[in-house]
């Protein structure tokens, strides 16, 4: 299903997801003339279990874009709205705004302290003892690094991790960490990277604060977005484009012990074009709800039972 049939922008991308209430969505994303373009805002829609609303802007910063919105509801239940503006990626400001009304209105801005992001495009987790977990990275001229920031009060202030990128590959880089939590308490960070053209792994086994250097896993990664959900059943579930060149299929694989091994079980989308960041959580009635980007004209929304998917 398409969030949108007609739009006031022709391009857009890196769409986020959230369940505001049982049986009801949001998503976000990015949207104007092209990435990059001074008319990029941060667009929403919300679905009402039937269809999506009509379009309405929740970033904007006069003669910038804007940039990766992250939804995500804390364990306050307090909806958060994360995104960023600037020229480009190398020179960009994070924003926060919260709502207390399930997205019906929002908070004015709230400016976070240069070079924090929070969570700079997957979804945050939330550990057992509150402590929010958020995987950023810093893109410069040369190099990309990722860290995870750690934030104790709903993401209002940040500590950050050391930086955890592929040694082997010092001109190459990693960013926009996807993360989860196994079950015997490590965190996870999966990464998109550019050098190696793989699905890149590091691990931390002090809550977030500290990471292992990134290694290389067996799935390709075209250097696109990625997104990963650990199921309450315990299976994780990988939304990823498993090709080393082109944002094309977009695919779902499944993962039975922790992420050491991942087993592809379903595509998307196969046909030539652009798939690309997803985002997936699983909405209370266990159901897998995803979004991405389709071809930069639309955002897709699709639903899936993960059970299909059980061998």
């Amino acid at each position: 299903m398409m969030i949108f049939d007609k739009a006031p922008f022709p391009s857009c991308h890196a769409s986020t997801i959230v369940e505001t209430t049982p049986g009801k969505l949001m998503a976000a994303w990015f949207g104007g003339k092209e990435e990059k373009a001074k008319d990029v805002q941060i667009w929403a829609s919300h679905f009402d279990g039937t269809k999506w609303s009509a379009l309405e802007v929740l970033g904007t910063e006069p003669g910038q874009p804007c940039w990766n919105p992250v939804l995500f509801r804390t364990a306050k239940n307090e909806l958060s709205l994360w995104y960023k503006f600037g020229p480009d990626p190398m020179t960009w400001s994070g924003a926060l705004r919260t709502s207390n009304d399930d997205g019906v209105t929002w908070s004015k801005p709230t400016l976070l302290p240069a070079g924090f992001y929070g969570p700079v495009r997957a979804k945050p987790i939330v550990l057992n003892d509150g402590t929010l977990l958020a995987g950023t990275s810093v893109e410069t001229y040369h190099i990309w690094t990722p860290y995870v920031d750690r934030s104790t009060d709903g993401g209002k202030t940040w500590l950050r991790s050391n930086s955890f990128a592929v040694k082997e590959k010092p001109n190459g880089g990693q960013i926009q960490p996807t993360l989860f939590q196994t079950k015997d308490g490590k965190v996870i960070a999966l990464m998109r990277s550019q050098n190696p053209l793989r699905i890149c792994r590091a691990e931390s086994t002090d809550n977030g604060k500290t990471f292992t250097a990134a290694v290389a896993t067996e799935l390709h990664n075209p250097s696109s977005g990625i997104d990963v959900v650990k199921t309450r059943e315990g299976d994780l579930l990988l939304i990823y484009n498993p090709a080393p060149i082109g944002r094309v299929p977009i695919s779902l694989a499944r993962s039975t012990d922790d992420g050491v091994t991942w087993a592809k079980v379903a595509d998307l989308e196969t046909e030539l074009g652009e798939y690309s960041y997803p985002a997936i959580i699983q909405s209370s009635d266990g159901k897998l709800q995803i979004t991405y980007t389709w071809r930069r004209r639309h955002i897709k929304h699709e639903t899936v039972d993960p059970a299909n998917y059980r061998s």
